[in-house]
């Protein structure tokens, strides 16, 4: 679970069922993250709610700072838990780019050294 995190609220109050299902669906995604850039880590979560004339809308908007990028993710629905689902899904798939961008060259040089240690015996 990220460790450091900051969740408020714009124009509106988070309640402590919003807080909690923000804490297990975003917070959870530390899974993504490569183990070196845990500790790093930092997640600011905002929810804004605006009113149009005819609806509410509800916005929640993810930034998580980690260790070489920052990634934001943002949209807006009628539902705020709706609004949580959604970013929790393009915030996964973000990570995954990320993990896959910063973790390639160290697989790479461990796969090239245990072929030296093979060929050098």
């Amino acid at each position: 679970m990220i460790q450091k995190y900051e969740i408020s609220g714009v124009h509106t109050t988070v309640t402590a069922e919003l807080q909690k299902y923000i804490e297990k669906k975003i917070l959870k995604l530390d899974r993504f993250i490569a183990k070196t850039a845990r500790e790093s880590a930092h997640a600011e979560i905002f929810i804004k709610e605006t009113k149009n004339k005819t609806r509410v809308q509800h916005t929640c908007e993810v930034v998580l700072k980690l260790k070489q990028e920052t990634l934001t993710v943002k949209e807006t629905t009628v539902n705020p838990f709706a609004a949580v689902d959604i970013v929790e899904a393009k915030l996964k798939n973000q990570l995954k780019k990320y993990k896959a961008k910063h973790t390639q060259a160290r697989m790479h040089n461990k796969v090239l050294a245990r072929l030296r240690r093979r060929t050098s015996v």
